[in-house]
């Protein structure tokens, strides 16, 4: 691999140029269009830091798997939603971070400081954006089948409620008389819209779990104008994941203009239209999401525009970044192991984690890109197939990589894994899930601590009839 000439200023560090293969269009005011983090380099041996910490030595430091977390990426990431939301909108906005891709008391207290919101889909989500710091008001809770103890919990401490079904509202009716106030509520319907993604992250097509059909928007509105205990003051909708077109986001503004017009008419003070999130980032060097600006512009025009069409005030804009706001910001560091030849056909190589720490390649068939942490620019003569550790022949995180020759060892560099990879993990097989560091200014901060197989014991308990005979 080739790296520019160039050195950052005062690091004495070599930063990779645009157009390199895991380096594309590096960009600090749209990192979802880089593969790796902003602050990537290579230092005076070669050797690859993000944050200014040299990752084999993180490796050596914590263990592997190992998730590590660049602030500075993340911050970055922030400060374009927010700062894109104030140049395009005319009228009042806020971003939310969807916690599901990736939920800790850091991130909640990170993305809190630089002014945002957070989306909840659980107790356990809303608990870490509660105790990390995040405002209530600048929560919401979404889910298509919430507990009683989980809107409660919303309830009571002043959240926004998401409500996706009659069932909510049932529940709600029966629990708002002890609160003694009125709860506060945004209403999610299925726009109707497809996108071209993955067919298990589309959620705005009819054929979805989420949200009220659009036949029911209107009788759900008029139910409420009944209810004395609710106050509905905004509208949802998302139309899925990964997503690089612009159009479908232009069409769910004009359908949002609609259900606020229908619910201003039928005396709703709706003043939130919730447009979801969904842009994309690049997991490999072929990929081409828009940048953020693009996408804060083109939901904030078409919003405005279908406002002024219909005569409405514009309402506050709130948009719901998960992906696009934390995956560029995270790595995984494995330790190579095993390594298997089949004459002809393939070579396995092994790491010391696998589906467990990462379970997006065997659900979503998904692609990343990877190099070794010590020679990044070392020729990549060796083609092998990135096999975990699992016992599970579907184990593969990566087919068919690139790879300069390596040994048993090497640390292992996987790229864009901030997101859906720690929140969707596991102990299958009963492994233990990794650490993780935020990093920034040359320092590392363990910010969740490594599981011990004694740790999986935790909530087993062995019946007096079944304990061991001694």
């Amino acid at each position: 691999m080739v790296i520019s000439s160039a050195s950052e200023s005062g690091t004495g560090r070599e930063s990779p140029g645009a157009g390199q293969p895991w380096e594309v269009d590096r960009q600090w005011d749209s990192p979802n269009r880089n593969l790796a983090p902003l602050t990537t380099c290579i230092d005076a041996e070669g050797r690859l830091e993000v944050g200014g910490c040299r990752l084999s030595d993180l490796a050596r430091s914590y263990g592997t798997p190992l998730y590590v977390l660049d602030e500075a990426t993340l911050r970055s990431t922030c400060r374009a939603y927010r700062e894109a939301l104030e140049q395009f909108y005319p009228g009042p906005s806020l971003a939310l971070y969807a916690s599901k891709a990736n939920s800790s008391l850091a991130i909640t207290a990170l993305v809190a400081s630089e002014g945002l919101g957070l989306d909840a889909v659980s107790s356990g989500e809303l608990l870490t954006a509660l105790r990390g710091g995040m405002p209530a008001e600048r929560i919401v809770l979404h889910g298509n089948n919430k507990s009683r103890q989980e809107l409660a919990l919303a309830a009571a401490e002043g959240v926004i409620v998401v409500i996706d079904n009659w069932h909510d509202l049932e529940l709600l009716a029966e629990l708002a008389p002890s609160l003694g106030k009125p709860v506060q509520l945004m209403l999610r319907f299925t726009p109707g819209i497809e996108c071209h993604t993955h067919e298990y992250i589309r959620t705005g097509h009819l054929d979805s779990k989420f949200g009220f059909d659009p036949d029911q928007l209107e009788p759900v509105l008029q139910h409420l104008a009944g209810c004395g205990w609710a106050r509905l003051t905004g509208l949802h909708a998302h139309i899925g994941s990964q997503i690089f077109e612009l159009q479908p986001h232009r069409d769910l503004a004009a359908v949002m203009a609609d259900a606020l017009a229908l619910a201003c008419g039928l005396g709703h003070p709706v003043s939130d239209l919730n447009l979801g999130g969904g842009l994309g980032i690049r997991y490999v060097a072929s990929d081409d999401p828009p940048t953020i600006q693009t996408w804060v512009r083109t939901v904030a025009e078409a919003l405005a525009t279908a406002c002024q069409q219909r005569q409405l005030e514009l309402p506050r804009l709130l948009c719901e970044p998960g992906r696009s706001l934390v995956a560029t910001a995270g790595i995984t560091l494995y330790e190579l192991g095993s390594r298997k030849q089949i004459p002809g056909l393939r070579t396995y190589l092994s790491v010391d984690g696998g589906m467990s720490d990462n379970p997006r390649p065997i659900t979503y068939q998904s692609h990343y890109t990877a190099l070794l942490a010590d020679r990044p620019q070392a020729e990549a003569s060796d083609i092998v197939t990135l096999a975990g550790k699992h016992c599970e022949s579907g184990d593969v995180l990566l087919k068919d990589l690139a790879l300069p020759p390596s040994s048993s060892g090497d640390v292992l560099v996987v790229l864009a894994t901030g997101a859906y990879n720690a929140s969707m993990g596991s102990n299958y097989n009963r492994i233990p899930r990794p650490a993780c560091v935020l990093v920034g200014g040359g320092e590392a901060e363990l910010v969740q601590r490594r599981e011990l197989p004694e740790d999986l014991l935790r909530y087993d308990l062995l019946p007096a009839r079944l304990q061991p005979v001694t």
